[in-house]
């Protein structure tokens, strides 16, 4: 049984390696790039009505916001993929993924309020100083930090699959005896009648071994690097004289990249529940954990090495 898990996890890596390879990743970003831009022309030409007093301005604004943020979030980037992998490869419930997803996006758009008011007010950047320090600064030092993340999954799902067969192994008892007999007949969250202990833990047991210090490291990691829309938007509508609604429209905007996001989190979770529900009738629930962790992490480290590659 670990054989075949091994096996798959290892296939779904290889696939994303080999989608990697034949280019669909570049592919995703040519056209995310140019309904970006698109929706960039919308935003001028509505912040233009804005400032003319234009009375629905507003509201379209606000609408080309989500859309930019949403067609952002569908494309190739690491926030979704690393929301995604983390939900497959650990045992978070499903509705603090969603708040991860949710805080990661709205921390996006402080850091980039911050970024622009920052640089226009204290050091008084152009947009192109702005730009670049998030471009050449900060993107790959993001991205290197979700690498290392990726890392520390495949490193845990390790210790994971070494634990599951130490225990398959046999249970070692106060006596000092090793028993290696079998318990099929045995549901993996009962108590074994030979031995007493349980074999398996269940899956509330799993879900408890992620904690809050995940959270705020992932919302961290994906926060570090602010959208390229929002800054473009804010700086705008600060030489407008609309610094206002440029706030708004990064939170909007952040919103509709929390739609894409929360969206893969309830895939990863769903995927991530049917493997343990599988495995728990098996009383291998940890050792599937284990491996999920090992591909997911994988999987991260191929994108962040693909993101990264740019700056090296």
């Amino acid at each position: 049984m670990r054989t075949v898990m091994l096996l798959c996890g290892a296939l779904c890596a290889l696939a994303l390696a080999v989608v990697w390879a034949a280019g669909g990743l570049e592919v995703l970003a040519v056209w995310a790039g140019a309904a970006q831009r698109q929706f960039q022309n919308g935003m001028a030409g509505a912040l233009r009505q804005l400032k003319s007093g234009d009375a629905g301005a507003l509201a379209s604004l606000m609408a080309l916001c989500f859309g930019y943020g949403f067609v952002h979030a569908a494309g190739p980037g690491h926030g979704k993929f690393l929301i995604g992998g983390y939900g497959v490869g650990s045992a978070v419930p499903a509705r603090r993924l969603l708040g991860i997803a949710v805080a990661s996006s709205l921390a996006q758009a402080t850091t980039a309020v911050a970024l622009v008011y920052a640089g226009v007010l204290l050091f008084e950047w152009t947009r192109e100083q702005m730009v670049g320090a998030t471009e050449q600064v900060i993107a790959p030092v993001s991205h290197a930090a979700i690498l290392l993340i990726g890392v520390w999954l495949v490193w845990r799902g390790l210790r994971g699959v070494n634990r599951s067969r130490a225990a398959a192994a046999g249970h070692v008892h106060a006596a000092g005896r090793v028993h290696s007999h079998s318990h099929s007949h045995t549901p993996p969250d009962a108590v074994c009648d030979d031995c007493g202990h349980r074999h398996g833990p269940t899956l509330q047991q799993v879900a408890a071994v992620s904690g809050w210090r995940d959270a705020a490291v992932l919302t961290a990691s994906v926060a570090m690097r602010p959208c390229s829309g929002a800054l473009f938007l804010l700086i705008l509508t600060w030489r407008m004289g609309i610094g206002g609604a440029g706030i708004a429209g990064a939170y909007v905007m952040a919103l509709g990249t929390a739609a894409v996001t929360a969206g893969v989190a309830l895939v990863a979770v769903l995927a991530r529940d049917s493997a343990l529900a599988t495995g728990a009738r098996f009383g291998t629930a940890r050792a599937v954990l284990s491996v999920l962790e090992i591909a997911a992490g994988a999987a991260i480290v191929l994108i962040s090495a693909q993101l990264l590659r740019p700056f090296l």
